[in-house]
């Protein structure tokens, strides 16, 4: 058995070092990731008036920006978000409810990465928003003199970063804002639970209603598996964030290329610092695995996966999409096809990782499909990839690309090269540090 420490969560650290950049006074947040995305997310926030300190091992000082994120007023404060699609929205959101200029910009495909729903709600809600290039995608200057509150409508049918973004900057706002899930779908619903969880812990009154029989009824969110647009919102009273100490949790998400190895590798696999009570969506991937036949099971001092005969099945991952490579790559071990749906919103990720899922699986032998939402992934079971010997993966500049290639490499005989191995820093900087104690 090999025992691997799962790196902490990234949409975790996000938020929280976020709630703490807002809260009145000083808090210390534990294990907080350390990569490319939180690096940005840390820059920006400095930008707007936060002091961040690095207290060594993952540990962080946050002193909050009193009263609210500050920005320029002859030059916009500079914003720059790389490819992080995480800052970009939940920081666009929550610097609107400060004061000031920002100019928000990241990389090349950062600004071909829509943003236009939320733009279009912080605009109703009082924001100035002046795009560079194309209207509703970055680049863009944010002038703003704080939001209104009240009632707005937010479709998230291509991200629910846009409503994570907005419930993080309402405290901030004059008045109580209730927001109203429109569109006609409601995607990684999930990630909303952990924002509302962190609000919770930093001490934010809100309330989340669901339309049963025409009528508004207050639910529990943390009950919720489903979610259709127009029948749910969220309203948010101003307030204070609380600031104290926090502990991140571990990442289900960059767990889960280490959980799949203990599947489809030669040795079981037990990853410790996982919570598995998470609201995290990518616990799912414990499900994915055993509904293909894995030998998954919970114990006192982690998740155990053994090596098990595996066969396809079909699954929607609209809730869990970053769970999409690895399970795509795992389905390549499995006897008979895998047929991935719900997933049309992975188009406009770092890359399109429907169309680079397919590239990585037919470099390795096995056929792919895809259609707008779907991908269909033909397995060869016990007979396992084999890649051809010089057989290099191009990773489109996608983290979570490089990382799920790398599970055709515990096929017997295969030795795997990605074209960009330093990507990884994106997520999980010591991935390959980590994955070596695999081969």
């Amino acid at each position: 058995m090999i025992t691997l420490q799962a790196p902490s969560s990234k949409s975790v650290s996000h938020r929280m070092l976020i709630a703490a950049a807002l809260a009145r006074g000083e808090s210390r947040i534990r294990r907080v990731l350390a990569s490319a995305d939180l690096e940005r997310t840390r820059n920006v926030l400095q930008a707007a008036g936060a002091r961040l300190d690095d207290l060594g091992g993952g540990n962080w000082s946050v002193k909050g920006m009193d009263p609210g994120p500050r920005g320029g007023v002859s030059i916009p404060a500079d914003c720059y978000v790389g490819e992080s699609g995480t800052t970009c929205r939940l920081l666009t959101a929550v610097l609107a409810a400060g004061r000031g200029a920002f100019h928000i910009h990241g990389a090349a495909r950062m600004h071909e990465r829509p943003i236009g729903a939320l733009t279009r709600a912080l605009s109703a809600l009082g924001a100035d928003i002046e795009y560079e290039g194309a209207d509703g995608y970055p680049p863009l200057v944010l002038r703003t003199n704080g939001l209104s509150g009240g009632d707005v409508e937010l479709s998230v049918d291509a991200s629910s970063q846009y409503l994570s973004g907005l419930l993080l900057a309402a405290p901030l706002c004059a008045s109580a804002l209730r927001v109203t899930l429109t569109g006609s779908k409601v995607v990684s619903w999930p990630y909303v639970g952990l924002t509302l969880q962190v609000l919770e812990d930093y001490g934010i009154a809100f309330r989340v209603e669901e339309k049963k029989d025409g009528e508004w009824q207050c639910v529990s969110w943390r009950t919720l598996d489903s979610v259709r647009p127009g029948e749910l919102r969220i309203k948010v009273e101003p307030g204070a964030y609380r600031p104290g100490e926090y502990t991140v949790e571990g990442d289900w998400s960059g767990a889960s290329y280490l959980l799949a190895a203990g599947a489809v590798g030669r040795e079981s696999v037990l990853v410790t610092g996982l919570r598995p009570d998470s609201l995290q969506g990518d616990r799912a991937i414990l499900d994915i695995l055993r509904s293909m036949g894995a030998e998954c099971s919970v114990r006192p001092d982690g998740i155990l996966v053994a090596p098990s005969a595996l066969h396809g099945i079909e699954v929607d991952m609209g809730d869990c999409p970053d769970l999409v490579p690895t399970a795509a790559v795992t389905a390549a071990f499995a006897e008979g096809f895998t047929r991935i749906t719900g997933i049309a919103h992975l188009r406009i990720k770092e890359c399109d990782r429907i169309s680079a899922c397919a590239a990585i699986l037919e470099k390795a032998g096995i056929r792919a499909e895809e259609t707008q939402d779907t991908l269909t992934v033909h397995g060869v079971g016990p007979a396992a990839p084999i890649v051809p010997a010089g057989t290099v993966f191009p990773v489109q500049n996608d983290h979570r690309m490089a990382m799920s290639a790398a599970l055709l490499g515990l096929a017997p005989g295969n030795d795997i090269t990605v074209d960009d191995p330093a990507v990884v820093s994106k997520s999980f900087p010591e991935f390959w540090n980590v994955w070596s104690a695999l081969r």
